[in-house]
This record gives C-alpha cells, sequence and structure tokens, in this order.
C-alpha cells in the first residue's frame, strides 16, 4: 500500500519521536533528583502532617539567636513572619552567621524544632571571596 521511501520515513519519525520523549523523561527525572528545594517556616507551620523524610528549610538566621554550647548549635531560622528553632551539631561554614541567609537539611521534630544534620549558608548576589576582597582593597 505505501512505498518504501513512505515507510521509512514514517519509521525514521516515529524512532525520532520517541527518542525525544526518552530523553526529556530523563532530563525531568534528573532535574527532579538534583534540584534543591527548601521550605520556609511559615510553609512548615501551614503543614498539615509532619513529615518523617529529610527535608530542607531556608531563611534568615535571626539577631542574637546563635548560642553555641560545647558542640551543638542552637539557633533561629526566620522568614519575618514565623520561626523555628534549629539544632545542630558539626561544623558551620564561614558563611553562617546573623541576619544571613541559611538553609538547614535534616528532620522536623515538631513544627517549631528541627534537628539539622547539614547547614547550607548562603550568600547574596554581592558576596566577593575574602581572597579577592583584600586584592581589591590593595590597590
Amino acid at each position: 500500500m505505501y512505498g518504501k521511501k513512505v515507510k521509512l520515513r514514517l519509521t525514521f519519525l516515529i524512532v525520532l519521536i520517541l527518542s525525544l520523549g526518552l530523553t526529556i523523561y530523563l532530563v525531568l527525572v534528573s532535574l527532579k533528583e538534583n534540584v534543591v528545594y527548601f521550605l520556609s517556616p511559615t510553609e512548615i507551620k501551614a503543614l498539615s502532617e509532619l513529615k518523617k523524610d529529610k527535608i530542607r528549610i531556608g531563611g534568615m538566621v535571626k539577631k542574637n539567636s546563635i548560642n553555641v554550647n560545647n558542640d551543638k548549635i542552637i539557633f533561629v531560622i526566620t522568614d519575618f513572619k514565623n520561626e523555628i528553632n534549629v539544632t545542630y551539631s558539626g561544623l558551620v561554614p564561614n558563611l553562617f552567621q546573623e541576619n544571613k541567609g541559611v538553609v538547614a537539611e535534616g528532620f522536623l521534630r515538631d513544627k517549631n524544632y528541627f534537628k539539622a544534620v547539614k547547614i547550607l549558608a548562603k550568600h547574596d548576589e554581592n558576596y566577593m571571596p575574602p581572597e579577592l576582597s583584600n586584592k581589591k582593597g590593595d590597590k
């Protein structure tokens, strides 16, 4: 019914569409696994039930909230509407300071308490490494 050229073109078109669909699917799955999402304290307060798996929360470290006891650091993350208390054992990044952005990864104990296993300090778009800022001041 159809000629060899038509069958060949149709086969090529089907293979091309399937390959494109598979590629898009693999890219989306990869992005889903690698994109970092975090919840704000307000979003945590609005949760209907507590999540048992590892999550990330983000916001600003509240001023005068950092308390260091031996190997434990206790601080408050705020989004200027709600706050959540965070405890962390370990070393914190150099950029971790009051009134600076932070993302904490860990487990939610209740809507007011978060046990962090990793701290990621955030910087604004004007961040300059200390090595470069010292050289700039020398000139």
